[in-house]
């Protein structure tokens, strides 16, 4: 009985050692969350490609009133 109670001891140990308990963060907002979330997870190389490509496909916006009115 002592060694099984000894065994289960040093088993928990190894197992709190290997599962630290991780920080809980509260988010005052979405943004917060989002962002956070974004620096922890990588894009994979395929998805940043084609990000990239179809971000080089849009139009440029055109140039607004005042910038237009003043440019002249």
């Amino acid at each position: 009985m002592k060694h099984e109670s000894k065994q289960r001891s040093q088993e928990q140990e190894q197992l709190s050692q290997f599962t630290a308990p991780q920080a809980t963060r509260e988010f005052a907002a979405t943004d917060e969350l989002l962002r956070h979330d974004a620096a922890q997870t990588d894009v994979p190389p395929a998805v940043a490609e084609r990000l990239t490509q179809s971000i080089a496909k849009l139009p440029k916006p055109s140039r607004s009133w005042w910038e237009r009115l003043w440019k002249r």
